[in-house]
């Protein structure tokens, strides 16, 4: 009588812990999927103001980092200037078109 006892206590325990388990994951889905909402209008209205932000630095940061790479830069900006060259010192003139 005791077992049984002891059974029904469990079994009762454990149908409580998984209606609140159940309960709770309700809870959670429903304020999950309501955070999501917020959280997607938060980012779109913030993402307008970031990106006039992002545009604003750009324009300070751009030149100034292009200064700073310049030095590294210039081998491959010489050699694009050689394969520029040989390009147009190789091509042939547009023969000229006669018009009738």
């Amino acid at each position: 009588m005791i077992e049984l006892g002891l059974l029904v206590l469990v079994v009762c325990i454990g149908a409580f812990w998984l209606l609140a388990a159940l309960i709770g994951g309700l809870f959670k889905l429903t304020f999950g999927l309501l955070g999501a909402m917020f959280g997607a209008f938060g980012a779109l209205f913030g993402g307008v103001f970031a990106l006039f932000g992002i545009g604003l630095a750009a324009l300070v940061i751009v030149p100034i980092l292009a200064l700073a790479l310049l030095p590294l830069l210039i081998p491959a900006l010489g050699l694009a200037l050689l394969v520029w060259l040989i390009v147009h010192a190789t091509r042939k003139p547009a023969p000229a078109q006669i018009q009738q």
